[in-house]
Protein backbone atom coordinates (compact mmCIF):
# COMPACT_ATOMS: atom_id res chain seq x y z
CA UNK A 1 0.00 0.00 0.00
CA UNK A 2 2.82 2.45 0.41
CA UNK A 3 3.65 2.03 -2.52
CA UNK A 4 0.78 2.01 -4.51
CA UNK A 5 0.37 5.58 -2.42
CA UNK A 6 3.76 6.33 -3.83
CA UNK A 7 3.44 5.99 -7.18
CA UNK A 8 -0.16 7.94 -7.39
CA UNK A 9 1.48 10.93 -5.67
CA UNK A 10 4.62 11.39 -8.03
CA UNK A 11 2.32 10.77 -11.26
CA UNK A 12 -0.53 12.78 -10.17
CA UNK A 13 0.84 15.53 -7.96
CA UNK A 14 4.92 15.58 -8.80
CA UNK A 15 3.88 15.04 -12.41
CA UNK A 16 6.75 12.21 -13.03
CA UNK A 17 6.14 10.18 -15.95
CA UNK A 18 4.93 7.07 -16.92
CA UNK A 19 8.51 5.76 -18.27
CA UNK A 20 10.00 7.40 -14.98
CA UNK A 21 7.45 5.02 -13.26
CA UNK A 22 7.97 1.70 -15.28
CA UNK A 23 12.27 2.13 -14.97
CA UNK A 24 12.18 2.84 -11.73
CA UNK A 25 9.41 0.68 -10.04
CA UNK A 26 9.85 -2.01 -12.68
CA UNK A 27 5.85 -2.14 -13.51
CA UNK A 28 4.33 -2.62 -16.62
CA UNK A 29 1.61 -0.74 -18.47
CA UNK A 30 -1.25 -2.01 -17.32
CA UNK A 31 0.01 -2.16 -13.46
CA UNK A 32 0.17 1.47 -13.83
CA UNK A 33 -2.72 1.65 -15.41
CA UNK A 34 -4.70 0.06 -12.37
CA UNK A 35 -2.62 1.87 -10.02
CA UNK A 36 -3.82 5.26 -11.41
CA UNK A 37 -7.62 3.99 -11.70
CA UNK A 38 -7.87 3.05 -8.25
CA UNK A 39 -6.95 4.93 -5.04
CA UNK A 40 -6.25 1.20 -3.01
CA UNK A 41 -5.69 -2.71 -4.68
CA UNK A 42 -9.28 -3.11 -6.13
CA UNK A 43 -8.23 -7.09 -5.26
CA UNK A 44 -8.38 -10.30 -7.63
CA UNK A 45 -11.64 -11.82 -9.15
CA UNK A 46 -11.64 -14.93 -10.52
CA UNK A 47 -13.39 -14.54 -14.37
CA UNK A 48 -15.03 -18.30 -13.88
CA UNK A 49 -15.35 -20.56 -10.83
CA UNK A 50 -12.45 -22.78 -10.57
CA UNK A 51 -12.70 -25.93 -11.41
CA UNK A 52 -12.86 -29.40 -9.68
CA UNK A 53 -12.30 -32.37 -11.70
CA UNK A 54 -12.18 -34.72 -9.11
CA UNK A 55 -14.56 -33.96 -6.22
CA UNK A 56 -16.12 -31.85 -8.03
CA UNK A 57 -18.85 -34.78 -9.36
CA UNK A 58 -19.40 -35.90 -6.01
CA UNK A 59 -20.46 -32.75 -4.40
CA UNK A 60 -24.04 -33.40 -4.66
CA UNK A 61 -23.43 -36.36 -3.05
CA UNK A 62 -21.99 -35.21 -0.08
CA UNK A 63 -25.04 -32.64 0.28
CA UNK A 64 -27.67 -35.03 0.21
CA UNK A 65 -25.86 -37.57 2.68
CA UNK A 66 -25.57 -34.07 4.68
CA UNK A 67 -29.35 -33.31 4.38
CA UNK A 68 -30.12 -37.20 4.92
CA UNK A 69 -27.99 -37.00 8.56
CA UNK A 70 -30.60 -34.20 9.81
CA UNK A 71 -32.72 -37.12 9.89
CA UNK A 72 -30.80 -40.00 11.92
CA UNK A 73 -29.71 -39.92 15.43
CA UNK A 74 -27.35 -37.61 17.16
CA UNK A 75 -24.34 -39.90 17.58
CA UNK A 76 -24.87 -42.26 14.44
CA UNK A 77 -24.44 -39.54 11.68
CA UNK A 78 -21.15 -39.19 9.00
CA UNK A 79 -18.34 -38.22 9.97
CA UNK A 80 -15.90 -36.64 7.27
CA UNK A 81 -13.95 -39.98 7.46
CA UNK A 82 -17.17 -42.36 6.73
CA UNK A 83 -18.39 -39.91 3.82
CA UNK A 84 -14.80 -39.89 2.19
CA UNK A 85 -14.83 -43.96 2.60
CA UNK A 86 -18.43 -44.23 0.87
CA UNK A 87 -17.60 -42.40 -2.19
CA UNK A 88 -14.21 -44.27 -2.66
CA UNK A 89 -16.01 -47.82 -2.17
CA UNK A 90 -19.25 -46.66 -3.55
CA UNK A 91 -19.31 -44.23 -6.04
CA UNK A 92 -15.97 -44.41 -7.24
CA UNK A 93 -14.12 -41.25 -6.35
CA UNK A 94 -10.04 -41.40 -6.63
CA UNK A 95 -8.86 -38.27 -4.54
CA UNK A 96 -7.41 -37.39 -1.45
CA UNK A 97 -9.27 -37.11 2.18
CA UNK A 98 -8.45 -33.94 2.25
CA UNK A 99 -10.52 -32.58 -0.36
CA UNK A 100 -13.44 -34.18 0.92
CA UNK A 101 -12.87 -33.09 4.37
CA UNK A 102 -12.62 -29.17 2.81
CA UNK A 103 -15.79 -30.18 0.98
CA UNK A 104 -17.56 -31.53 3.81
CA UNK A 105 -16.74 -27.97 6.33
CA UNK A 106 -17.73 -25.94 2.94
CA UNK A 107 -21.20 -27.55 2.94
CA UNK A 108 -21.69 -27.84 7.23
CA UNK A 109 -21.15 -23.67 6.98
CA UNK A 110 -22.98 -22.91 4.63
CA UNK A 111 -25.73 -25.25 6.27
CA UNK A 112 -25.67 -23.81 9.20
CA UNK A 113 -29.08 -22.25 10.57
CA UNK A 114 -29.54 -18.38 11.40
CA UNK A 115 -31.66 -17.65 14.20
CA UNK A 116 -33.49 -14.73 14.99
CA UNK A 117 -33.27 -11.81 18.13
CA UNK A 118 -35.84 -12.02 19.97
CA UNK A 119 -36.94 -9.35 22.18
CA UNK A 120 -37.40 -9.89 26.28
CA UNK A 121 -40.11 -7.41 28.06
CA UNK A 122 -39.82 -6.73 31.76
CA UNK A 123 -41.09 -9.59 33.85
CA UNK A 124 -40.97 -12.51 31.75
CA UNK A 125 -38.32 -15.29 32.54
CA UNK A 126 -36.11 -18.46 31.78
CA UNK A 127 -35.13 -21.57 33.42
CA UNK A 128 -33.20 -24.57 33.21
CA UNK A 129 -31.20 -27.32 35.09
CA UNK A 130 -27.38 -27.47 34.01
CA UNK A 131 -24.28 -30.02 35.54
CA UNK A 132 -21.35 -29.31 37.36
CA UNK A 133 -19.14 -31.73 39.69
CA UNK A 134 -18.25 -29.94 42.90
CA UNK A 135 -16.86 -31.23 46.24
CA UNK A 136 -19.42 -31.70 49.42
CA UNK A 137 -17.96 -32.96 52.79
CA UNK A 138 -14.98 -34.36 50.98
CA UNK A 139 -16.78 -36.74 48.20
CA UNK A 140 -17.09 -35.69 44.35
CA UNK A 141 -20.03 -35.71 43.23
CA UNK A 142 -22.38 -33.95 40.28
CA UNK A 143 -24.72 -31.24 41.42
CA UNK A 144 -27.35 -30.06 39.70
CA UNK A 145 -27.72 -26.80 39.15
CA UNK A 146 -31.02 -24.89 39.08
CA UNK A 147 -31.22 -21.53 37.02
CA UNK A 148 -33.70 -18.80 36.56
CA UNK A 149 -32.93 -15.64 34.51
CA UNK A 150 -34.51 -12.26 33.80
CA UNK A 151 -33.80 -11.40 30.10
CA UNK A 152 -34.31 -8.05 30.60
CA UNK A 153 -32.27 -7.20 32.77
CA UNK A 154 -29.98 -9.77 32.80
CA UNK A 155 -29.95 -11.09 36.27
CA UNK A 156 -30.23 -14.78 37.48
CA UNK A 157 -30.36 -16.88 40.87
CA UNK A 158 -28.18 -20.28 41.13
CA UNK A 159 -29.37 -22.86 43.40
CA UNK A 160 -27.66 -26.44 43.38
CA UNK A 161 -28.89 -30.20 44.70
CA UNK A 162 -27.66 -33.40 44.66
CA UNK A 163 -30.18 -34.28 41.50
CA UNK A 164 -32.77 -33.40 39.63
CA UNK A 165 -35.82 -33.88 40.52
CA UNK A 166 -39.76 -32.36 41.12
CA UNK A 167 -38.89 -31.45 44.34
CA UNK A 168 -35.43 -29.82 43.27
CA UNK A 169 -37.26 -28.42 40.28
CA UNK A 170 -40.05 -27.20 42.53
CA UNK A 171 -37.08 -25.51 45.26
CA UNK A 172 -34.77 -23.92 42.59
CA UNK A 173 -38.35 -21.83 41.91
CA UNK A 174 -38.79 -20.77 44.89
CA UNK A 175 -35.31 -19.46 45.90
CA UNK A 176 -35.29 -17.76 42.59
CA UNK A 177 -38.60 -16.23 43.40
CA UNK A 178 -37.33 -14.90 47.09
CA UNK A 179 -33.97 -13.81 45.28
CA UNK A 180 -35.63 -11.87 42.75
CA UNK A 181 -38.78 -10.49 45.22
CA UNK A 182 -41.48 -11.41 42.90
CA UNK A 183 -42.92 -14.04 40.62
CA UNK A 184 -42.68 -13.42 36.37
CA UNK A 185 -45.42 -13.16 34.90
CA UNK A 186 -44.25 -15.84 31.83
CA UNK A 187 -41.30 -18.50 32.24
CA UNK A 188 -39.77 -20.71 29.19
CA UNK A 189 -38.99 -23.77 29.61
CA UNK A 190 -37.30 -26.69 27.47
CA UNK A 191 -39.70 -29.86 27.61
CA UNK A 192 -38.28 -31.68 30.55
CA UNK A 193 -40.33 -34.61 32.19
CA UNK A 194 -40.53 -33.01 35.67
CA UNK A 195 -43.13 -30.69 33.54
CA UNK A 196 -44.12 -32.22 31.16
CA UNK A 197 -45.54 -35.95 30.63
CA UNK A 198 -46.14 -35.91 27.38
CA UNK A 199 -46.12 -33.81 24.40
CA UNK A 200 -49.07 -33.00 22.03
CA UNK A 201 -49.42 -31.61 18.84
CA UNK A 202 -47.80 -28.28 18.24
CA UNK A 203 -47.62 -26.22 21.27
CA UNK A 204 -50.03 -28.08 23.18
CA UNK A 205 -48.80 -30.38 26.47
CA UNK A 206 -49.92 -32.49 28.43
CA UNK A 207 -48.35 -31.67 31.89
CA UNK A 208 -47.20 -33.28 35.43
CA UNK A 209 -49.17 -32.56 38.54
CA UNK A 210 -46.10 -31.40 40.34
CA UNK A 211 -45.54 -28.30 37.98
CA UNK A 212 -49.35 -27.82 37.79
CA UNK A 213 -49.39 -27.43 41.55
CA UNK A 214 -46.34 -24.57 41.60
CA UNK A 215 -48.28 -23.06 39.07
CA UNK A 216 -51.13 -22.79 40.50
CA UNK A 217 -49.50 -21.75 43.81
CA UNK A 218 -47.59 -18.82 42.19
CA UNK A 219 -49.86 -17.99 39.24
CA UNK A 220 -47.16 -17.71 36.70
CA UNK A 221 -47.87 -18.56 32.74
CA UNK A 222 -45.30 -21.25 31.03
CA UNK A 223 -44.19 -21.10 27.35
CA UNK A 224 -42.81 -24.48 26.48
CA UNK A 225 -39.97 -24.46 23.46
CA UNK A 226 -40.42 -26.37 20.53
CA UNK A 227 -38.13 -30.17 20.70
CA UNK A 228 -35.01 -29.51 19.84
CA UNK A 229 -35.18 -25.93 19.64
CA UNK A 230 -33.36 -24.60 23.13
CA UNK A 231 -32.30 -21.85 21.20
CA UNK A 232 -35.94 -20.40 21.89
CA UNK A 233 -34.76 -19.98 25.58
CA UNK A 234 -30.49 -19.22 25.14
CA UNK A 235 -30.66 -16.86 27.60
CA UNK A 236 -30.78 -19.28 30.47
CA UNK A 237 -28.85 -21.88 28.29
CA UNK A 238 -25.43 -19.40 27.93
CA UNK A 239 -25.99 -18.78 31.75
CA UNK A 240 -25.42 -22.31 32.32
CA UNK A 241 -21.90 -22.07 30.83
CA UNK A 242 -21.39 -18.43 31.98
CA UNK A 243 -21.92 -19.93 36.03
CA UNK A 244 -20.19 -23.07 35.49
CA UNK A 245 -16.46 -21.25 34.19
CA UNK A 246 -16.79 -18.28 36.23
CA UNK A 247 -18.38 -19.72 39.87
CA UNK A 248 -17.23 -23.29 40.04
CA UNK A 249 -13.33 -23.34 38.41
CA UNK A 250 -11.49 -24.66 39.53
CA UNK A 251 -13.77 -27.48 41.27
CA UNK A 252 -15.15 -26.11 44.39
CA UNK A 253 -15.22 -27.76 47.75
CA UNK A 254 -18.17 -27.28 50.36
CA UNK A 255 -19.00 -28.79 53.79
CA UNK A 256 -22.30 -29.60 52.70
CA UNK A 257 -25.07 -28.31 50.12
CA UNK A 258 -26.07 -25.56 52.41
CA UNK A 259 -22.96 -24.22 52.34
CA UNK A 260 -22.49 -24.43 48.74
CA UNK A 261 -26.07 -22.52 47.77
CA UNK A 262 -24.83 -19.73 50.47
CA UNK A 263 -22.02 -19.15 47.97
CA UNK A 264 -23.82 -19.48 44.57
CA UNK A 265 -26.39 -16.93 46.40
CA UNK A 266 -23.78 -14.55 47.65
CA UNK A 267 -22.11 -14.42 44.00
CA UNK A 268 -25.65 -14.13 42.38
CA UNK A 269 -25.50 -11.00 44.72
CA UNK A 270 -22.34 -9.55 43.74
CA UNK A 271 -23.41 -9.86 39.97
CA UNK A 272 -26.35 -7.30 40.70
CA UNK A 273 -23.65 -4.06 40.22
CA UNK A 274 -22.36 -5.45 37.07
CA UNK A 275 -23.26 -3.56 33.88
CA UNK A 276 -23.77 -5.69 30.90
CA UNK A 277 -22.76 -4.36 27.81
CA UNK A 278 -25.45 -2.60 25.36
CA UNK A 279 -27.69 -2.09 28.57
CA UNK A 280 -28.01 1.00 30.58
CA UNK A 281 -27.26 0.90 34.41
CA UNK A 282 -26.23 -1.92 36.20
CA UNK A 283 -28.56 -5.14 36.42
CA UNK A 284 -29.85 -3.77 40.12
CA UNK A 285 -31.10 -0.62 38.45
CA UNK A 286 -33.06 -2.72 35.50
CA UNK A 287 -34.05 -5.24 38.16
CA UNK A 288 -36.12 -2.43 39.44
CA UNK A 289 -37.81 -2.49 36.00
CA UNK A 290 -38.51 -6.54 36.05
CA UNK A 291 -39.89 -6.31 39.59
CA UNK A 292 -42.49 -3.70 38.75
CA UNK A 293 -43.66 -6.11 35.96
CA UNK A 294 -43.50 -9.13 38.28
CA UNK A 295 -46.91 -10.30 40.16
CA UNK A 296 -46.74 -10.46 44.41
CA UNK A 297 -45.51 -13.26 46.29
CA UNK A 298 -48.05 -15.29 47.63
CA UNK A 299 -48.75 -14.49 51.66
CA UNK A 300 -48.16 -18.42 52.36
CA UNK A 301 -44.94 -20.63 51.49
CA UNK A 302 -44.57 -23.31 48.92
CA UNK A 303 -43.08 -26.68 50.04
CA UNK A 304 -41.41 -27.76 47.60
CA UNK A 305 -42.30 -31.71 47.63
CA UNK A 306 -43.17 -34.79 45.94
CA UNK A 307 -46.31 -36.82 46.81
CA UNK A 308 -46.19 -40.62 46.34
CA UNK A 309 -48.32 -43.86 47.54
CA UNK A 310 -46.14 -46.60 48.95
CA UNK A 311 -46.47 -49.51 50.85
CA UNK A 312 -44.63 -51.16 54.32
CA UNK A 313 -43.69 -54.25 53.75
CA UNK A 314 -42.82 -57.28 56.02
CA UNK A 315 -39.44 -55.66 57.54
CA UNK A 316 -41.37 -52.11 58.07
CA UNK A 317 -39.90 -50.67 55.48
CA UNK A 318 -41.50 -48.09 52.61
CA UNK A 319 -40.02 -47.39 48.99
CA UNK A 320 -39.38 -43.80 48.12
CA UNK A 321 -37.11 -42.50 45.05
CA UNK A 322 -34.94 -45.87 45.43
CA UNK A 323 -33.90 -45.81 48.84
CA UNK A 324 -35.90 -47.66 52.20
CA UNK A 325 -37.42 -45.51 54.98
CA UNK A 326 -38.44 -47.37 58.22
CA UNK A 327 -42.14 -46.90 59.89
CA UNK A 328 -43.18 -48.42 63.32
CA UNK A 329 -43.80 -52.01 62.94
CA UNK A 330 -47.65 -51.31 63.54
CA UNK A 331 -48.00 -50.26 59.97
CA UNK A 332 -46.25 -53.07 58.34
CA UNK A 333 -47.90 -54.30 55.65
CA UNK A 334 -50.22 -50.88 55.13
CA UNK A 335 -50.47 -48.60 52.17
CA UNK A 336 -49.01 -45.28 52.91
CA UNK A 337 -48.07 -41.91 51.63
CA UNK A 338 -45.03 -40.42 51.55
CA UNK A 339 -43.80 -36.81 51.39
CA UNK A 340 -40.42 -36.31 49.91
CA UNK A 341 -38.71 -32.56 50.62
CA UNK A 342 -35.70 -31.30 50.07
CA UNK A 343 -34.24 -32.12 53.59
CA UNK A 344 -36.40 -34.68 55.25
CA UNK A 345 -38.90 -37.76 53.65
CA UNK A 346 -42.39 -37.97 56.10
CA UNK A 347 -44.50 -40.88 56.06
CA UNK A 348 -48.08 -40.72 56.92
CA UNK A 349 -51.24 -43.10 57.73
CA UNK A 350 -54.47 -41.29 56.95
CA UNK A 351 -53.98 -37.27 58.73
CA UNK A 352 -51.06 -38.96 61.55
CA UNK A 353 -47.28 -38.61 60.42
CA UNK A 354 -45.93 -42.05 61.63
CA UNK A 355 -42.41 -41.61 60.31
CA UNK A 356 -39.78 -39.10 59.71
CA UNK A 357 -36.14 -39.45 58.04
CA UNK A 358 -33.55 -37.29 56.73
CA UNK A 359 -33.57 -37.25 53.29
CA UNK A 360 -31.03 -39.35 51.70
CA UNK A 361 -30.30 -38.55 47.96
CA UNK A 362 -28.20 -41.61 47.16
CA UNK A 363 -30.12 -45.11 45.99
CA UNK A 364 -30.32 -48.37 47.35
CA UNK A 365 -29.48 -47.09 50.67
CA UNK A 366 -32.31 -48.01 53.92
CA UNK A 367 -32.93 -45.67 56.93
CA UNK A 368 -33.92 -47.26 59.75
CA UNK A 369 -35.31 -45.29 63.80
CA UNK A 370 -34.58 -48.14 65.96
CA UNK A 371 -37.83 -47.22 67.84
CA UNK A 372 -39.98 -47.98 65.33
CA UNK A 373 -38.84 -51.56 66.30
CA UNK A 374 -39.00 -52.02 69.49
CA UNK A 375 -42.62 -52.95 70.17
CA UNK A 376 -41.62 -56.01 67.45
CA UNK A 377 -38.54 -56.50 69.75
CA UNK A 378 -40.29 -56.84 73.02
CA UNK A 379 -42.03 -59.80 71.88
CA UNK A 380 -39.45 -61.05 70.20
CA UNK A 381 -36.03 -60.39 72.84
CA UNK A 382 -33.90 -62.84 71.74
CA UNK A 383 -33.31 -60.55 68.69
CA UNK A 384 -31.89 -57.62 70.54
CA UNK A 385 -28.15 -58.20 69.80
CA UNK A 386 -29.04 -59.23 66.00
CA UNK A 387 -31.52 -56.57 65.17
CA UNK A 388 -29.75 -54.55 62.14
CA UNK A 389 -31.88 -51.48 63.09
CA UNK A 390 -30.23 -50.98 66.64
CA UNK A 391 -26.58 -51.92 64.62
CA UNK A 392 -25.57 -48.39 64.95
CA UNK A 393 -27.51 -47.38 68.00
CA UNK A 394 -25.09 -45.41 70.47
CA UNK A 395 -26.29 -45.22 73.75
CA UNK A 396 -24.95 -43.63 76.70
CA UNK A 397 -22.77 -45.92 78.74
CA UNK A 398 -25.54 -46.25 81.66
CA UNK A 399 -27.62 -47.88 79.37
CA UNK A 400 -24.90 -50.84 78.65
CA UNK A 401 -24.47 -50.81 82.73
CA UNK A 402 -28.71 -51.17 83.27
CA UNK A 403 -28.73 -54.07 80.99
CA UNK A 404 -25.98 -56.02 83.19
CA UNK A 405 -27.61 -55.51 86.13
CA UNK A 406 -31.02 -56.62 84.91
CA UNK A 407 -29.69 -59.83 83.38
CA UNK A 408 -27.33 -60.66 85.92
CA UNK A 409 -30.12 -60.33 88.98
CA UNK A 410 -33.05 -61.71 86.44
CA UNK A 411 -31.63 -63.86 83.57
CA UNK A 412 -33.84 -63.40 80.45
CA UNK A 413 -36.25 -61.98 81.77
CA UNK A 414 -33.68 -58.81 82.20
CA UNK A 415 -33.93 -58.79 78.79
CA UNK A 416 -37.57 -58.38 78.39
CA UNK A 417 -37.23 -55.83 81.07
CA UNK A 418 -34.42 -53.93 79.30
CA UNK A 419 -36.21 -53.35 76.20
CA UNK A 420 -39.16 -52.05 78.42
CA UNK A 421 -37.12 -49.41 79.36
CA UNK A 422 -35.68 -48.72 75.60
CA UNK A 423 -39.56 -48.20 74.77
CA UNK A 424 -39.64 -45.13 77.59
CA UNK A 425 -38.31 -43.68 74.74
CA UNK A 426 -41.25 -43.50 72.63
CA UNK A 427 -42.38 -40.86 74.29
CA UNK A 428 -39.28 -39.17 75.69
CA UNK A 429 -36.06 -37.32 74.75
CA UNK A 430 -32.93 -39.81 74.81
CA UNK A 431 -31.36 -37.13 77.46
CA UNK A 432 -34.12 -37.23 80.12
CA UNK A 433 -34.11 -41.13 80.02
CA UNK A 434 -30.73 -41.24 80.41
CA UNK A 435 -31.09 -38.86 83.81
CA UNK A 436 -33.99 -41.14 84.88
CA UNK A 437 -31.52 -44.02 84.15
CA UNK A 438 -28.32 -42.39 86.10
CA UNK A 439 -30.41 -41.58 89.12
CA UNK A 440 -32.09 -45.05 88.98
CA UNK A 441 -28.60 -46.61 89.14
CA UNK A 442 -27.79 -44.14 92.30
CA UNK A 443 -30.58 -45.65 94.08
CA UNK A 444 -30.38 -49.13 93.09
CA UNK A 445 -33.87 -48.78 91.10
CA UNK A 446 -33.23 -50.86 88.26
CA UNK A 447 -36.91 -51.88 87.10
CA UNK A 448 -38.70 -50.58 84.08
CA UNK A 449 -41.57 -49.34 86.49
CA UNK A 450 -39.05 -47.28 88.75
CA UNK A 451 -37.78 -45.73 86.04
CA UNK A 452 -40.80 -44.46 84.73
CA UNK A 453 -42.29 -43.43 87.62
CA UNK A 454 -38.42 -41.23 87.77
CA UNK A 455 -38.85 -39.76 84.37
CA UNK A 456 -42.24 -38.83 85.04
CA UNK A 457 -41.07 -37.01 88.51
CA UNK A 458 -38.69 -35.28 86.55
CA UNK A 459 -40.79 -34.47 84.07
CA UNK A 460 -43.33 -33.12 86.39
CA UNK A 461 -43.70 -29.04 86.52
CA UNK A 462 -44.29 -27.71 90.57
CA UNK A 463 -47.39 -25.59 90.90
CA UNK A 464 -47.08 -22.05 91.73
CA UNK A 465 -48.75 -20.50 94.29
CA UNK A 466 -52.16 -18.86 93.47
CA UNK A 467 -52.63 -14.96 93.53
CA UNK A 468 -55.56 -12.58 93.40
CA UNK A 469 -53.39 -10.43 91.96
CA UNK A 470 -54.41 -9.37 88.78
CA UNK A 471 -57.95 -10.86 88.90
CA UNK A 472 -59.95 -8.44 90.72
CA UNK A 473 -62.89 -9.80 90.02
CA UNK A 474 -62.30 -12.88 91.83
CA UNK A 475 -61.53 -10.69 95.11
CA UNK A 476 -65.68 -10.57 95.89
CA UNK A 477 -66.43 -14.19 95.85
CA UNK A 478 -67.01 -15.41 99.37
CA UNK A 479 -66.92 -19.39 99.62
CA UNK A 480 -68.16 -20.73 103.51
CA UNK A 481 -66.41 -23.03 105.13
CA UNK A 482 -67.20 -26.79 104.72
CA UNK A 483 -69.04 -28.57 107.39
CA UNK A 484 -66.55 -30.64 109.59
CA UNK A 485 -69.49 -32.23 112.20
CA UNK A 486 -69.58 -35.96 110.43
CA UNK A 487 -65.76 -35.96 110.07
CA UNK A 488 -65.39 -34.39 114.16
CA UNK A 489 -67.76 -36.98 114.88
CA UNK A 490 -65.86 -40.19 113.62
CA UNK A 491 -62.84 -38.87 114.84
CA UNK A 492 -64.71 -38.28 118.46
CA UNK A 493 -65.99 -41.91 118.62
CA UNK A 494 -62.06 -43.35 116.89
Amino acid sequence: MDEWTEIRRKVLVEGASKRSIHRDYGIGHQALARILANPEPPGYQMAEVRRKPVIGPHLATIDQILADDKEAPPKQRHTARRIFERLRDEYGYTGSYSQVQTAVQRAKQYSKEAFMPLSHPPGHSQFDFGEAVVEIAGVRCKAALGLITLPYSDTYFLSAYPRECTETFQAAHVAGFDFFGGVPVRISYDNTTIAVSKVMMGTERELTRGFLTLESHYLFDHHFCRVGRGNEKGHVENHVGYSRRNLLVPVPSFPSWAAFNEYLAAACYADLFRRVRGKVGTKAERLVEDCAAMLALPAEAFEPRRVAQGHANSLSLVRFDRNDYSVPTAYAHHEVTVRGGIEDVAITSGTDVVARHPRHWGKEQTTFDPLHYLALLERKPGAIDFARPLENWELPECYCVLRRRLESDLGSAGTREFIKVLRLLENSTIHALTKAIEAALSIGATGSDAIALILFHHAEQPVGLFSLDGHPHLKSVAIEPPDLTAYRALTATG
